[in-house]
């Protein structure tokens, strides 16, 4: 044991020695592993994030949404006003409910109205009479006042819960709470605002189609009486109206196990009552799950590659150093061979130094990683709100990637140094000693 402290105690006198030229030699380790637990970091935290969005949407939920097909669309940019008839029927959610009399829920949602507006501040409609059953299947969070209850529907209420951020828009300066709106020319009282759904920006258009933040929810009967089925649009001068019975169905499995077969069966049933209609489309959060889940992967395994290369650049430069130094030291090694140094000892030495080189690294190696992670985690939304971009980073450090990196650091150096370690062994006595 003590030989060993010596040894690691003259590994650490001779790269003190040479400070600067040790010091660029661990830069290839310090940033490799930094390069490791960040890019990994930063893999994870991507993953997490996006999957966290899926979840909000509820694992266990298959949403089955009307859209205007391909053909009414294409009519209505020829058409400056227009009626179209779509979507999702009465008959349809009635059938669902015949077919799947063990769903947790089944939640019906009907758009309605074309404008939103509050004294002078206004907003295209994204107006849902809806069940109280939403609030729990799409896991809904009231921030202020309450949401729908059973008592709304049957009274045909004129009430409505907010989203967080039209609730900001329309009350900037208010409590919205008690205040009156107008989704068209019906006065409705607002009742709640709901908590930040999470699926705002890019992420939430992409995933449900709209920022569910500016979601307004009024009760189902509500909806039915004051609206109708038909829905108005006005936009850049033209006028289309839609007969849309049912916006959206939330169909929520007993269990993840079986919303993939939920799902199959739901679809079937969907497009034998709409055969080549294309007017309904199906998202399955759990199917986006599993999907995130093996892009993450990927990207997670890609990014560690490239950051594994900076390593592989790091060992052979402390390799390169080494190589030099054995060459520096060759009259040094002939001295100690003549005093009675084995091979072995001389192998140990070099060994020992490319070790302390590299684990030294390494722990600076984490160090960085680690606390680039944080900083960048901390300063993302700082860099987002002085570029005034949506822009996310969200970083997660996990403990394998930091073990995972310093060991490949520490058996790096170890394996780039045993060429330099041999080759300063098999030296010459003799030969060493008439070097200069």
């Amino acid at each position: 044991m003590s030989f060993l402290f010596a040894m690691i105690r003259l590994g650490l006198g001779n790269l003190w020695l040479h400070r600067l030229r040790s010091l660029l030699t661990a830069l290839g380790i310090i940033f490799g592993v930094a390069a490791v637990i960040l890019m990994v970091a930063i893999g994870e935290g991507a993953k997490r994030d996006a999957l966290a969005r899926i979840e909000r949407l509820g694992a266990k939920n298959i949403i089955v949404r009307s859209t205007k097909p391909p053909e009414s669309a294409a009519a209505a940019s020829s058409n400056r006003s227009r009626s179209t008839r779509y979507g999702i029927t009465r008959e349809d959610l009635k059938v669902l409910r015949d077919n799947f009399p063990h769903a947790e829920a089944i939640v019906p949602l009907k758009e309605v109205g074309g404008t939103i507006q509050r004294e002078n501040r206004r907003k295209s409609s994204q107006a849902y009479g809806t069940t109280p059953e939403l609030q729990r299947v799409a896991n809904l969070r009231v921030a202020r006042g309450r949401y729908l209850n059973t008592a709304d529907i049957e009274d045909r209420a004129p009430v409505a819960v907010l989203g967080h951020e039209l609730a900001r828009e329309l009350f900037p300066f208010d409590d919205p709470l008690d205040s009156t709106i107008k989704i068209d020319d019906k006065a409705i009282k607002v009742i709640g605002v709901l908590a930040p759904v999470g699926l705002s920006g890019g992420a939430g258009v992409a995933l449900v189609g709209r920022d569910l933040n500016f979601d307004v929810h009024i009760p189902i009967s509500t909806a039915g009486s004051f609206f109708g089925d038909q829905v108005f649009k006005r936009s850049s001068g033209s006028f289309q109206a839609a007969t849309v019975q049912v916006s959206e169905i939330y169909l929520t499995a007993p269990t993840r196990d079986d919303v993939m077969m939920y799902a199959s069966l739901a679809r079937r049933i969907m497009d034998v009552r709409h055969d080549k209609a294309g007017d309904f489309t199906m998202i399955v959060p759990y199917e986006l799950l599993e999907s995130a889940k093996r892009d993450a992967l990927n990207r997670q395994v890609v990014l560690s590659a490239i950051a594994a290369i900076s390593l592989l650049v790091g060992g052979i430069g402390i390799m390169n150093i080494m190589l030099a130094s054995v060459t520096e030291r060759t009259r040094e090694i002939g001295i100690r061979r003549a005093l009675g140094a084995t091979r072995r000892h001389i192998t140990q030495q070099f060994l020992v130094e490319t070790s302390v080189l590299s684990f030294i690294g390494g722990l600076a190696g984490v160090a960085l990683g680690v606390g680039g992670s944080i900083g960048l985690d901390h300063l993302a939304p700082y860099i987002a709100e002085r570029l005034k971009s949506n822009v996310e980073m969200p970083t997660h450090l996990t403990l394998w990637s930091i073990l995972l990196a310093f060991c490949v650091a520490a058996l790096t150096g170890l394996v780039f140094g045993i060429y330099p370690a041999m080759k300063a062994a098999k030296q010459d006595p003799i030969v060493a000693l008439r070097h200069d």
